[in-house]
């Protein structure tokens, strides 16, 4: 810890990123150099250099200022000088507090050189003013650098400095992404985990009993840097935001957060219409049938079963075919496996307004394998005639409209580029006195409007016309969990959740003399498959069998 002699005279020197493109005028050496001229030749005392290199003037939450100011509430200050007042800071309201109380109240002398401030002489009644073009100045620095940023988010370029886990800037191009082998695995190894049903808590620990480095412990040994003191502690924080992020995709976010001012430096969540997405502008990490089915997962979070209580293999997958609601797991410690069941939500609840959907698990069980089966039958008898089925029945009406769409977005993308060359020429004409400013507001306001709505639009088109992309190459998604999983002799949460998105459960059928039900099948990446009806029937048997 460094040791202050009594009396400092403190000599802070502040230099902002933005600042730094001016050049060498306002540089820390050439603050530093004018600041100990000064001092020197005034012949004071136990000069102190306080330095804040790289930090916005907005904030005043900065390491060497808050250090001169911890020494100053201990009375160890008795001078401050800055090169200029908007050194200090650019927020009018906090320099006038600093210079106007806080340095008073101590009396501490506070002098700013190039703007013949020094506080022992008496008020300078510019200083005000001067804090406030300072904070104009802040104002119309952050409004440049929000368009900048703004321009940058719209063509697609990546708002964040650094990748994600999982991926690494290209060293042939730093604008784009490629994967990280060794990091993707562990993050393929946690949505894979959360697709078995595990929760982050349960993902952290398996991490941490595996030894995998955390992500902090592996950015330092990839980096050379020194290693923190717990390698393998993974947090359920770390867990959620792998999760949660759609860049594993292959997609550019941007636009998720926002500040509401260029003083406040907490970050906001933004609307969900608010984000531009950009689809493939890096190889993905994580299928966007995984990433999706890993949010409908989380967000349909089970409540914790009690140690005597089993879980439901088919938990949070069936659906009521007559009210849609889910159909909840039903279970007890004087149940037997056998009796364990599935319930509409909606019958006998409050509402109370469904008839009864039940289904026993071990009777789904048995037909889901059965249907596993089948579709892995007609998947390897002829694979040319299922991959055709399964167009047709998806993409086939899908492709004509994307083509549409297509177009469309590219009449669009036209006019808001033509949009962008009026409202340059309407504001030079309004600079020039061509047409008037109240013309020019509402001419601006008019095409402002138009051109949000069209990139709404463009925006709405791209992510339907990636999706129609995504859902054709599923395809080869699903042949992989075919063969991933042939010959399988019995069930677990990962098959389960791997080949099926959904189940829908119709109540019980006993208009043909026979107990018969039907269950629908939404498979994963391809959807619901054209079947006979029979396939997609259970005879549910009396007395033989328990259903």
């Amino acid at each position: 810890m460094n040791t202050y002699p009594d009396n400092i005279t403190a000599l802070y020197a502040r230099l902002s990123q933005e600042a730094a493109l001016d050049g060498e005028s306002n540089s820390i050496a050439n603050q530093k150099k004018i600041l100990l001229k000064y001092a020197t030749n005034n012949g004071f005392p136990n000069l102190t250099f306080f330095i804040d290199d790289g930090i916005s003037g907005v904030t005043f939450d900065r390491p060497g200022w808050n250090e001169m100011i911890r020494l100053a509430e201990a009375g160890k200050v008795k001078m401050v000088i800055v090169k200029g007042i908007s050194r200090m800071g650019r927020d009018y309201l906090k320099v006038g507090y600093y210079t106007e109380s806080f340095f008073a109240e101590r009396d501490i002398r506070y002098i700013a050189i190039n703007d013949g401030v020094d506080s022992d002489k008496g008020d300078n009644d510019f200083t005000p003013f001067r804090n406030l073009f300072n904070n104009f100045y802040a104002r119309d620095t952050s409004k440049k650098i929000r368009a900048i940023m703004r321009a940058k988010g719209n063509a697609g370029e990546y708002l964040c400095s650094n990748p994600p886990y999982g991926y690494v800037k290209d060293p042939t191009d730093k604008k784009k992404w490629i994967v990280d082998e060794e990091a993707a695995e562990i993050v393929k190894r946690i949505f894979d985990l959360c697709v078995a049903r595990k929760g982050l808590m349960q993902i952290a620990k398996v991490l941490t009993a595996d030894k995998v480095l955390t992500v902090n412990a592996y950015y330092a040994k990839r980096d050379g840097k020194p290693m923190p003191d717990n390698l393998y502690r993974w947090s359920v924080e770390t867990i959620r935001g792998i999760l949660e992020r759609p860049e594993y995709m292959g997609c550019t976010v941007n636009f998720k957060t926002y500040s509401k001012s260029h003083k406040l430096k907490k970050r906001l969540q933004n609307a969900l219409e608010n984000y531009r997405i950009f689809p493939d502008t890096q190889p993905a990490i994580v299928n966007r049938n995984v990433f999706e089915r890993v949010q409908e997962l989380r967000a349909n979070k089970r409540r914790p079963a009690k140690q005597t209580e089993r879980q439901g293999l088919f938990s949070d997958l069936l659906y009521c075919a007559d009210c849609g609601s889910k159909l909840h797991f039903a279970t007890g410690k004087n149940m037997t496996p056998e009796q364990d069941c599935y319930r509409c939500a909606r019958y006998k609840s409050n509402p109370g307004d469904c008839t009864m959907h039940f289904i026993r698990e071990e009777t789904l069980k048995r037909f889901m394998l059965r249907r596993i089966f089948d579709v892995t039958a007609m998947f390897f008898e002829d694979i040319m005639s299922f991959q055709k089925a399964v167009y047709e029945q998806r993409f086939e009406e899908a492709e004509k409209t994307t083509k549409k769409r297509k177009r469309e977005i590219s009449q669009a993308e036209k006019r808001i580029a033509e949009l962008d060359r009026i409202f340059k020429r309407i504001y030079e004409d309004d600079i020039s006195g061509a047409i008037s400013h109240e013309r020019f507001l509402k001419l601006s306001a008019e095409y402002e409007a138009e051109q949000k709505e069209l990139t709404e639009k463009v925006r709405v088109g791209w992510e339907m016309v990636s999706t129609y992309e995504q859902d054709k190459a599923d395809f080869d998604s699903f042949a992989a969990v075919i063969r991933k999983y042939v010959g399988i002799t019995e069930l677990t949460p990962t098959i389960v959740n791997e080949f099926v998105k959904k189940i829908i459960v119709h109540a019980l059928d006993k208009s043909s003399g026979h107990r018969r039900q039907k269950i629908q099948i939404i498979w994963n990446f391809v959807g619901e498959l054209k079947q006979d009806e029979d396939r997609q029937t259970i005879e549910r048997e009396r007395k033989s069998r328990t259903a």
